[in-house]
């Protein structure tokens, strides 16, 4: 990676993880952990990667993100904010009354949320969606999606896998956020989806592991 890209990739996750904790710790509530654990990727995506432009949050051809996790909403917030698709200032009202920004993310009022998640399991199947739509209409935008390892208990996620291989959506990118934890306890303790590299594998994906804080990484 471009050195000057990697420099400002890096300023910008820690403005990124800044405003994780100004949100949470003004909401006195949310999830710290699950938002930092993403917070490269996302970053990587809104700042390197993703068509779009937060003066047309809507426009026709823009690159397609769900946040599957929905509960990670502040890390989505955080880095809409510093893309500039809303006022950084709006992360202090996490979860307040009368604030947008509540504690999933939602479609109707936050520019450039492109689906309401938070119900796991279930966002991994609107970017199938959203992407087989794309095939549908030669379309020529992408779609990424972030679950999170715990989420992947659900058996939902694995219809949708099944379902993107089979229609062969090659427009579809899916990061699984393997923290090891989850709001019991470790994933091992709870319910463990590993190897998960080798489930997806079997459901007909094309898999790498990476360092998901190591640009160089996610960049290739």
């Amino acid at each position: 990676m471009e050195v000057t890209l990697k420099k400002s990739l890096e300023v910008n996750a820690t403005k990124v993880r800044i405003g994780i904790i100004e949100g949470i710790h003004s909401a006195k509530a949310g999830h710290p952990g699950g938002s930092l654990s993403c917070a490269d990727i996302l970053t990587y995506l809104y700042f390197a990667k993703m068509n779009i432009d937060p003066q047309n949050p809507k426009k026709a051809d823009r690159d397609r993100f769900v946040l599957s996790k929905g509960h990670a909403a502040p890390a989505l917030y955080s880095v809409l904010a510093q893309r500039g698709f809303f006022d950084v200032s709006l992360l202090k009202t996490l979860r307040q009354i009368g604030s947008i920004l509540q504690g999933h993310p939602d479609m109707k009022y936050i520019p450039g949320v492109d689906m309401s998640s938070g119900s796991l399991g279930q966002g991994i199947s609107c970017a199938v969606g959203m992407a087989l739509s794309a095939k549908h209409f030669c379309d020529d935008y992408k779609v990424y999606t972030i679950l999170g390892d715990g989420e992947l208990e659900e058996g939902q996620v694995w219809e949708a896998a099944m379902f993107a291989a089979n229609k062969k959506l090659s427009n579809l990118t899916a990061f699984i956020d393997y923290n090891n934890l989850q709001i019991d306890g470790s994933i091992e303790e709870v319910n463990s989806a590993a190897p998960i590299d080798k489930k997806f594998e079997a459901f007909g994906w094309h898999t790498i592991i990476i360092d998901g804080h190591d640009f160089d990484q996610i960049e290739a």
